[in-house]
């Protein structure tokens, strides 16, 4: 499957009286978007404000970050089983306003949302510091339940992502990028010098609003299954999650992961990347006894050499995420597991619930638990009275002059366990 992404560089979002494109700058009818977004099922309210890498602005509660996109060529569209029909989509022509960021704020859904800042200390520890961001303050219907809520919101940041990346669609790409991956038998012949290489990717899916869709279908109901990488870079996985911040992906990652881009550049040099297998995270035993099952023998199937596994969130996955290492370990499978870690504030706990003498191989993305003193911005964009009950926050967090102490766990972003931010290391 061959996917081309046509990357249109942006270096600015203003607000005008057209949406489109020129000149590397993203301009914006408000009111026009506004409009289609206020149409959303069980949305009240709708508002827009732009922030810019640099700003002394803060974001908090961040919901989700999405890339605007757009199918040029090839099937399906952006989002397929959710916002378009579900076709594969993977191959064609995408192109991506590369640079801006679409981020949903407002009334927060649970207590896992997150913040980021555009300057300051907290900035160096988010990626989203420095994409310009279209902040999309979405307010649902009052009385209605937490799972129409996070819905609601998640529909208005897709949508957003859709509405902007349109504005691409007939633009010339400052650059085009092409990534390959041929069928398994035909793959596996090319470099027969070379190891055979596949990416396990684990999905947040516990419920209780963690939550990640694979072509629509909420993806605690599926069983481990092999997709091209393409496919992920096209939309066909997308985040609902309210998990911590620091190690959710967002919607944004799923497109633009950075395991996948590695392998991409490591394909026919040092490795032969096979391919991708998705795996989910349960929260009884019998199903992540099925779902590490499965995506062992995924990899024994594949005829692979060797495995990365990346996990997504923390405590219980942790679980998932040694069964799946012992097992594929078990299939003479050479295993990487990337995470991070929940050390305690001094660094001196264990850093995984779980372990095994098989994960020999292990990249931390930092310690999540790692306290830091946020200055006040001059603006806020959402709300900033959630801050002492976020995942990451406590009593007391919020000072009286607007600054902040949490732990990192709060920042979205800081601690991406696909290494996708600011604290990775390569073991080696």
């Amino acid at each position: 499957m061959r996917l081309e992404l046509g990357n249109i560089f942006i270096k600015d979002v203003q607000f005008a009286a057209e949406t489109k494109v020129e000149n590397g700058v993203l301009y914006i009818n408000k009111e026009e978007m506004i409009s289609k977004l206020s149409a959303i099922e069980h949305i009240k309210s709708v508002d827009i404000d732009i922030a810019r890498p640099g700003d002394s602005v803060r974001i908090t509660p961040v919901k989700d970050v999405i890339e605007p996109r757009v199918k040029v060529e090839g099937p399906g569209g952006i989002f397929p089983g959710v916002i378009n029909k579900v076709d594969t989509v993977g191959s064609g022509r995408t192109h991506v306003l590369k640079g801006a960021a679409v981020l949903t704020t407002g009334t927060i859904v649970g207590f896992q949302e997150g913040i980021v800042d555009m300057s300051g200390t907290g900035a160096e520890y988010t990626p989203f510091s420095k994409t310009v961001n279209v902040v999309v303050i979405a307010e649902p219907e009052d009385g209605i339940d937490q799972h129409k809520h996070e819905e609601a919101v998640r529909m208005v940041g897709l949508n957003s992502g859709i509405y902007l990346g349109e504005a691409g669609k007939n633009v010339e790409p400052d650059e085009v990028k092409v990534y390959e991956t041929a069928p398994i038998l035909e793959g596996a012949a090319q470099y027969p010098e070379l190891p055979k290489v596949g990416y396990v990717y684990m999905l947040q899916t516990q419920g209780l609003l963690h939550d990640t869709y694979v072509y629509g279908v909420d993806a605690k109901k599926i069983v481990p299954t092999i997709l091209y990488p393409t496919e992920m870079m096209d939309g066909a996985v997308l985040s609902g999650n309210c998990v911590s911040s620091c190690d959710k992906n967002p919607t944004y990652i799923h497109c633009n992961n950075p395991m996948v881009e590695e392998l991409y550049a490591m394909h026919g040099k040092e490795i032969n990347f096979v391919g991708v297998i998705i795996t989910n995270e349960n929260v009884y035993l019998a199903d992540k006894e099925r779902s590490s099952n499965w995506t062992a023998k995924l990899c024994k199937y594949l005829g692979l050499d060797g495995a990365i596994v990346s996990q997504e969130g923390f405590g219980n996955p942790d679980t998932d995420l040694i069964m799946n290492c012992k097992k594929i370990e078990m299939q003479d499978v050479k295993t990487v597991i990337s995470t991070d870690e929940y050390a305690g504030r001094d660094g001196a706990s264990q850093s995984l619930a779980d372990a095994d003498v098989r994960a020999d191989a292990v990249v931390s993305n930092g310690n999540a638990n790692m306290v830091i003193t946020l200055p006040k911005m001059d603006k806020v964009i959402g709300h900033i009275q959630y801050i002492d009950t976020i995942a990451g926050g406590f009593d007391g967090s919020l000072a009286e002059d607007g600054s902040i102490v949490v732990e990192i766990q709060a920042i979205t972003g800081a601690t991406n366990e696909l290494g996708f931010g600011y604290l990775s290391a390569k073991g080696y």
